[in-house]
C-alpha cells in the first residue's frame, strides 16, 4: 500500500505528553505574587490604574515589521514612571532606542542585557523597531516589577538564583507548564553562570519567561481550539521562531 506523503510547506508542531500544557487551569499569567517587592503592580493585560487608554488603531503591530506608532502616557499614570522615561527620552522625541531603556531599566541596581532589552522592545511593540513610547514602556515597567516578585519568591535561599525546580514553579505561577525535557533546555538555555549546578540569575530569568511567554503565546494564536497542536506555513514558522532567536 502507498504511504501518503507528508504535506509540503506546513509545520504541525503538538503539546507533548507529560504533565499539564498551558491551556491547563493554572494561574492567570502575571496574577499578583504574593512577596513585598512590587506585589502591587496590576497583572499584565489586565485594567489597572495605569491601563494604557484606547486600543491600537487598526493594523499596529500586524507583523514583526510594522512601523511603531506613536504614543501616550495614560491619565493618571504614576509620575515617577513618566520621570524615569523622560530622563531616558534625552532629545524629547517622545520614543527610546533600546541602549537607552537599558540604561533606564539598569538604574534599579540591576544590569539588563541588550537581549534580553530586544526581547522586552518585540513583546511589547510586536516589532522589530527597537523604539518604545510611553505606553510600551508602562507596560514594560509594570511587568518587571511582576517578574522580579515572582523571583524573590522562588529564589528562597536568596542566591541571586534559581534551579530547574525552582523555575518550573515561576513557570507554573505564571501559567506555563514546561515538560522536564523542554525545562531541562530552557535552563541550560538561560544558565549563564558556568557552575557545577544549574541555576538562573535574575536578568537571564527575564530572558526565560519573555522566550516562554512569546512562543506560547504565538502558538496560542495558531491554536485556537486549545488542543495542544497547530499547523503554521513554513513562512508563519520561521517569522514566530527568529525574532526569539536574533533579538
Amino acid at each position: 500500500m502507498e504511504r501518503s506523503r507528508p504535506r509540503k510547506g506546513r509545520i504541525s508542531t503538538g503539546a507533548g505528553s507529560g504533565g499539564g500544557y498551558y491551556g491547563a487551569p493554572q494561574p492567570a499569567y502575571g496574577a499578583p505574587p504574593s512577596a513585598p517587592y512590587g506585589g502591587s503592580a496590576p497583572p499584565y493585560g489586565a485594567p489597572a490604574p495605569h491601563a494604557y487608554g484606547a486600543p491600537p488603531p487598526a493594523g499596529y503591530g500586524m507583523t514583526p515589521f510594522a512601523s511603531l506608532l506613536p504614543s501616550q502616557f495614560a491619565p493618571g499614570t504614576d509620575p515617577n514612571v513618566i520621570a524615569c522615561f523622560q530622563a531616558a527620552d534625552r532629545d524629547g522625541s517622545g520614543m527610546i532606542d533600546d541602549k537607552e531603556l537599558q540604561q533606564a531599566l539598569s538604574g534599579y541596581n540591576q544590569t539588563f542585557s541588550l537581549r534580553t532589552v530586544h526581547l522586552l522592545m518585540y513583546l511589547f511593540t510586536n516589532t522589530n523597531v527597537r523604539k518604545i513610547g510611553p505606553k510600551e514602556f508602562t507596560s514594560v515597567f509594570y511587568s518587571l516589577q511582576n517578574w522580579r516578585s515572582i523571583f524573590e519568591r522562588f529564589d528562597r535561599d536568596r542566591s541571586g538564583k534559581i534551579d530547574a525546580s525552582e523555575l518550573r514553579e515561576a513557570l507554573l505561577s505564571l501559567g506555563y507548564s514546561v515538560s522536564p525535557v523542554v525545562l531541562d533546555l530552557l535552563v541550560s538555555k538561560f544558565d549563564k553562570s558556568g557552575g557545577k549546578n544549574k541555576a538562573v540569575e535574575y536578568d537571564n530569568f527575564i530572558e526565560c519567561c519573555l522566550t516562554v511567554k512569546g512562543l506560547t503565546e504565538k502558538f496560542k494564536e495558531k491554536d485556537t481550539t486549545f488542543s495542544g497542536s497547530a499547523t503554521f506555513t513554513y513562512e508563519a514558522f520561521m517569522l514566530t521562531v527568529l525574532p526569539f532567536l536574533i533579538a
